[in-house]
This record gives structure tokens, sequence and C-alpha cells, in this order.
């Protein structure tokens, strides 16, 4: 039942969604080579990508993670007033170091998600900035102690690849150890230029990285291999949601017995609808992004799915009313619009 959910009807045909899982599989991927997988020109692909960007339903971005830098993400559920949490979540869309940033249905709690590069750059976030914000009247912070990994990201749309396709495509570099390197990487002004384009249009040209870093072309490519090595840079698609079909995601936050936690984790991380999962402090110590159809659909996930799993105490469900902005990209009347 659920697969058939997930199966419905979107602006995206087959093909869109192919292409979607190759770049989803290797952001960076030639056209010319994801053609020749997929059975289809170059241009063909290039000009499928170029409309899936222009009508606002996908964007491509390098991303930093902060693991390997020192420094862990943490999550925020802030409680605003009424009135001002529109605006609220809009400043907070703003700023570079947040993303995910929602308002709950609640309609006066914002939550977002928080990787800063330093402890000082998170102190001035999170005990100066965001507390003394004016609409601001409480605010609750939980860092983040595992993200589970999935063997398919979302979409999931490998299935409509044949297994000789994806054999070819080849799997999706694993995700960065959650306990990150030995010591911090450290970034040089070089790498915060390439870092900074990359984050505007993950798939720029070398010819484009190289100009502004300096480096030659060559280079460039090395040190992306690297950083991607350290686990610093990964690629990310985000998506809107509601153009691909989706008119419900919400936020759960579970509290599981710690002898299930892992178990509940890896069992969550297989199903279809779950975008993202972490274990984190605080009061709930499983917080998961789920994506569905409906509210017809959520209501049989949380019901069906999660109930089945044993060890799961409690799980309170907090819909997404509005978003803002995604892991890079601001949400502009259901689309994406640029990225800050």
């Amino acid at each position: 039942m659920f697969e058939e959910e997930l199966d419905d009807s979107s602006v995206l045909d087959v093909l869109d969604k192919q292409i979607v899982h190759g770049l989803v599989t290797d952001a960076r991927i030639p056209f010319a080579r994801l053609g020749a997988i997929l059975g289809v020109s170059e241009q063909t692909i290039a000009r499928r990508y170029r409309s899936l960007i222009g009508r606002g339903i996908i964007h491509v971005a390098g991303q930093v993670n902060t693991v390997p830098l020192g420094q862990p993400r943490w999550i925020m559920r802030i409680t605003s007033e009424p009135a001002k949490a529109v605006a609220l979540a809009e400043s907070l869309a703003r700023v570079p170091e947040l993303s995910w940033v929602a308002l709950l249905t609640t309609g006066f709690e914002v939550m977002c998600v928080g990787r800063t590069r330093s402890m000082d750059r998170r102190d001035q976030l999170l005990l100066r900035m965001i507390p003394r914000a004016t609409p601001v009247l409480g605010l609750s912070v939980y860092e983040v102690m595992r993200q589970f990994p999935f063997t398919e990201e979302w979409p999931r749309y490998g299935r409509l690849l044949t297994p000789a396709q994806l054999e070819e495509l080849g799997p999706r570099p694993p995700m960065w150890d959650p306990a990150g390197p030995e010591a911090p990487v450290a970034l040089s002004r070089e790498d915060e230029a390439m870092l900074a384009i990359l984050a505007r249009d993950g798939r720029a040209p070398y010819a484009q990285l190289a100009a502004a870093t300096g480096w030659s072309a060559t280079r460039v490519a090395r040190r992306m291999s690297e950083l991607i090595g350290s686990g610093v840079l990964y690629f990310d698609l985000d998506f809107a949601l509601e153009l691909m079909g989706y008119t419900s995601r919400a936020l759960l936050w579970m509290q599981v017995s710690p002898a299930h936690l892992e178990a509940v984790g890896m069992a969550l991380a297989q199903y279809p609808e779950t975008a993202y999962l972490a274990a984190i402090t605080g009061p709930a110590n499983l917080t998961a992004s789920v994506v569905c159809r409906d509210n017809a659909h959520l209501y049989r996930f949380v019901t069906e799915r999660l109930g089945a799993l044993p060890g799961i105490n409690n799980i309170e469900v907090s819909p997404a009313l509005r978003i803002f902005k995604q892991s890079q990209s601001l949400i502009d009347a259901r689309k994406i619009a640029v990225a800050p």
C-alpha cells in the first residue's frame, strides 16, 4: 500500500525521476554518462535538468558537514508570538548556518537545524541572537548524536531503473562517519571560496571553481575529492515537495527505550517515507522527517509502520504548516526560489 501511494502522479515523468535518482546517487555525474546509462542523449538529460531547475522542482547543492570541523549539528524548536511566527521563520531562513526552517502546525512554533562552523558562532546564535529576538517566547535545543544512514536517499526512485542501470550508475558514496575524523579538518581560504560556489550550484563546472580559487581544474577536482573523503563536503538535492505530489510533511519526535533505539532507527531508515532520521538529546531521543502523500497516508504511516515497531513509548507528530527553507534552498510559493 505504502509504495503505491508514493507512486502517485506528479509533475515528474519516469525519465525525470530516473534523472533525479542519478543526481541523488552522484550529483556531479556528467550528463553524457547519465544519458548513456538511461538510453537517451546528453542533450535530453541537459534539457530535462534545466527544466527541473527552471520550474523550481530541484536544487543541487554542495553542503558542509560541520562534524569533521569539530562542531555537531543541533535542532531548535522555537516558540514564537503567534502573529510574528511567519516573520521569525522568514528571518531565520536567511541565516546561512540554519537549514530546514519550518513553521509547524501549532502555528507559532518554528523548527530549524543549525550547523555552525565554530563555537563562537554557535554561542552567538543560541545564546544571544535567537533568544533576544522580539517574537521568541521559548527555545529548546537538541544536539544530533547520530544521523542514521539510508541505503537509498529520498525520494527513492531507484526502483525505476533496471538492475543493470543501477549497477552501472554505482552506489551513492558512503555517508560520513558520525564520529568524524581523529582531528578537525582545517579549511583554507580557497576551500571556502569553492564551497561557497558549490552551495549555490553543486554542479558548478571545474573551470568556474578554478577561477574562484586560483587553482588549476585538476587541483580543484583533487581537493574536492579530499573534502568528500574527509566528510566535510557532501552533495544533496532539495525538492519542491508539493510540486512532486506530496502534501504532508511532518516532524516526528519519538521517545524510544535505549535498548531499542538503534533497532528502531535502522528499521525507520528503510521506509520510503523517511527523509531524515537522527538520534538526539532531550526528552525525545529520536526524530524523523517524513514525507507522505496526504494526512491519511501520514496516519497509516504512524499507526501501521511505527505501531509495529517495539520500543517506541511515545510519538509527537508535528506536521509542517509551511516550509521556508530546505537544506540550502529557500522555498517561495511552494517551489524552490534561490539559494541564500
